[in-house]
């Protein structure tokens, strides 16, 4: 469990629950903070995160083994995602990357640092690395655009989404220049426990809550880890393999799914945006199903309302859906239509190529 964080003393300040559960939600306003948030004029508590740190000399060389991103060459300063697969490819752990030159720093969800950090320590055999699960010591401070007042020294993580990193492979149906992501910059700074009301208060910039957070994240197409995953998912299903693998990198656990699915096939699921009915005044609960023609066709992952397109969804479809059904989102007895934009290609025709923005016709 990761620790309660003093900025839920602040007045207005509602926690938030589950996986946010130890931060505010929102302050009284939510929709002043996501415009706040989105104009760069806010900042977002993110201390429900997990951070695990790896030092010594064979860090990054251990963690290149190990994980679905080319780490070898990652630069003081450098940002990057990488994912811890099983051997049949299946996403296990996700983890933001950043390295300082004698740390790497490991940002999680808050659930996942713990075992995280045990797994990597039982891997280390002979190598000269130390693993640190420091979620308790340091947090987490996002923002949409750069924070100067956090000080040179300070330790950021930059999001690459939604460029297609080198070795990356873009899944969408849209290219990297009209990709929602791109309104929404992202970083994520790491600052001790101890200090995070000080850090707040040196941007000068109130506080967002989560909802402001995830609404913005819902709406750059970003997949969660712990909501758009489960125990089946492989990254072709959300695009993650535009930031998060190295197809061209050496061997590492679930490998060879990765370049199965990816030369021979698609994959079974695809990532979607939905456009919810907001007549309702309420959204349904994030595991609501999806169903099409009365069948079911996949789930809702993740819920936000968005302070210009009112209430949208992330879902996880099955890759035979039709792209231009009519959708029903269904929470107990409320049922919600929803509107598919399509996210992850349901045809491999109709993929966008890698960073060169050329367009990939069928494999």
């Amino acid at each position: 469990m990761t620790p309660r964080s003093p900025l839920l003393s602040r007045h207005g300040a509602v926690e938030g629950g589950g996986a946010d559960a130890g931060v505010a939600s929102h302050y009284g306003d939510p929709f002043r903070e996501q415009r706040l948030l989105a104009a760069g004029e806010a900042v977002v508590d993110l201390s429900q995160r997990g951070v695990v740190t790896v030092s010594g000399p064979d860090r990054l060389s251990w963690l290149n083994t190990l994980s679905s991103q080319l780490l070898l060459d990652l630069r003081p300063g450098r940002s990057s995602e990488t994912l811890l697969l099983t051997v049949q490819g299946r996403i296990e752990y996700a983890a933001h990357v950043v390295d300082d030159g004698a740390t790497t720093w490991l940002i999680t969800e808050g659930g996942e640092a713990a075992p995280l950090a045990a797994w990597l320590d039982r891997m280390k055999f002979m190598l000269r690395v130390e693993v640190t699960d420091a979620t308790e010591a340091w947090a987490v401070l996002g923002a949409t655009k750069a924070l100067p007042a956090q000080g040179e020294g300070a330790v950021v993580w930059e999001d690459p989404w939604p460029a297609v990193v080198p070795g990356g492979y873009s899944y969408a149906i849209v290219d990297e220049r009209e990709h929602p992501g791109r309104e929404r910059p992202w970083f994520e700074y790491l600052v001790p426990r101890a200090d995070l009301e000080a850090a707040v208060a040196a941007t000068g910039l109130p506080p967002a809550g989560s909802l402001a957070a995830e609404a913005l994240r819902i709406a750059a197409w970003r997949p969660r880890p712990g909501f758009e995953t489960d125990e089946k998912t492989i990254p072709h299903e959300l695009d993650l393999m535009r930031t998060a693998v190295h197809l061209a990198k050496g061997c590492y656990k679930g490998q060879e799914t990765i370049a199965r699915v990816h030369n021979l096939g698609h994959p079974p699921r695809r990532l979607t945006f939905l456009h919810l009915d907001g007549s309702q005044h309420t959204l349904p609960a994030p595991g609501s199903p999806v169903l099409s023609e009365g069948r079911t066709v996949g789930r809702v992952t993740s819920v936000g309302h968005h302070y210009e397109m009112g209430p949208i969804a992330l879902a996880v479809l099955k890759r035979s859906v039709d792209a231009s059904a009519d959708l029903l989102v269904q929470d107990g007895d409320e049922a919600y239509a929803a509107g598919q934009e399509v996210i992850v290609a349901p045809d491999a025709g109709q993929v966008v190529g890698r960073a060169s923005g050329f367009l990939k016709g069928p494999r």
